[in-house]
């Protein structure tokens, strides 16, 4: 029988069915804009100077890499609640609650939390629930899911509809329109912790190391703008705390 493409356990947490599939990832292809041909009223560089940044960019230029995802999962429709780590842990350490902020602060991702706490989450999630398995996604997971199908990255135009931005608070879940999947908040609020190390760059390797000093995050924040809200590149924790998070996958059972 097929998988219902929408779960919802027994905390309440919500996740989507992702079937598998491939995507290029870390393609960087920058472009160099141009004046118009017609004479400006300003100033505007030689001819000479377009012709460097264009040398430049495609000094600069990646092709990317393909990766195929062989394996059905479920990902977190939202990211983890205050609420829910509550549930859980017996405790919120999340810094944007009770008068931080002033709507329902149980509705806010948790944040404010290390990679080793985002796993102690995990570890009693799964000890409390043994009927499915629940673990961080893989940088993968998360791009692919976060692309929902995307060849390119999100236009500008689009971000602000999907992404929470450009605020002093983190904001309940939900609030923006989900991607195309049916996912929100990839964009935005918090960054998320995914369960790959950092590879130094700005982009991500075919193989991931298997070692490192940090975590990679995806995502971006509150805090950010439209050049923070990308999926294609990554940063690493643990950033500044107050504004990573983590959002869940879980186990498809076949």
């Amino acid at each position: 029988m097929a998988q219902p493409a929408t779960f919802t356990n027994k905390f309440g947490m919500e996740f989507v069915l992702v079937k598998p599939g491939s995507m290029v990832v870390g393609k960087f292809q920058p472009g160099v804009g141009e004046p118009p041909k017609e004479k400006l009223d300003r100033p505007t560089l030689p001819p000479s100077a377009y012709k460097t940044a264009a040398a430049m960019a495609q000094k600069s230029a990646r092709p990317g890499f393909t990766v195929n995802l062989n394996q059905p999962y479920y990902i977190g429709k939202f990211e983890v609640t205050q609420e829910q780590w509550q549930k859980i842990m017996g405790s919120n350490p999340a810094l944007f609650q009770k008068n931080k902020v002033k709507d329902n602060a149980a509705k806010h991702p948790v944040e404010n939390i290390t990679w080793e706490e985002a796993q102690a989450f995990v570890k009693k999630l799964n000890a409390q629930d043994k009927q499915h398995t629940y673990r961080l996604p893989t940088e993968f997971e998360w791009e692919y899911a976060a692309r929902a199908g995307a060849t390119e990255d999100i236009p500008w135009s689009e971000i602000n509809e999907v992404a929470v931005l450009g605020g002093t608070t983190t904001s309940p879940i939900g609030q923006k329109k989900p991607n195309s999947w049916g996912i929100y908040d990839m964009l935005g609020n918090v960054w998320e912790w995914v369960q790959d190390y950092y590879n130094e760059k700005i982009f991500a390797d075919p193989v991931p190391p298997r070692t490192g000093k940090e975590h990679v995050l995806k995502g971006a924040s509150f805090t950010g703008d439209v050049k923070n809200a990308t999926y294609l590149t990554h940063a690493a924790g643990p950033g500044n705390g107050f504004d990573i998070g983590v959002r869940l996958v879980m186990k498809a059972n076949k």
